[in-house]
């Protein structure tokens, strides 16, 4: 799997944004059928850092409805991942 493929977007939220500060981790929405290996080795080949562990989540679509019609939001999957001590990610910094 192309490292860029399997990194979909950052995630930045008040609570990831928390978590950040206090263990060194980031999270990112990444591919559904990515693994913590395939996750691990594209965070380190993209951003040049070393990765301590790596933990994902499959996160359930919502439901939706608009008027008497019903939908149904993408399962996704989501990667917390904990860098080494002293490694940061310049993404994060500038936000």
């Amino acid at each position: 799997m192309n490292p860029f493929d399997v990194l979909i977007r950052p995630l930045l939220t008040e609570k990831i944004t928390a978590i950040r500060e206090i263990k060194n981790s980031v999270a990112f929405a990444v591919d559904r059928r990515a693994t913590r290996i395939d996750v691990r080795r594209a965070v380190e080949k993209v951003f040049s850092v070393k990765v301590a562990s790596v933990n994902v989540a499959n996160v359930k679509g919502k439901k939706k409805r608009q008027g008497r019609y019903l939908g149904k939001r993408s399962d996704w999957r989501k990667a917390f991942v904990t860098l080494k001590e002293g490694e940061k990610i310049e993404l994060y910094e500038s936000a």
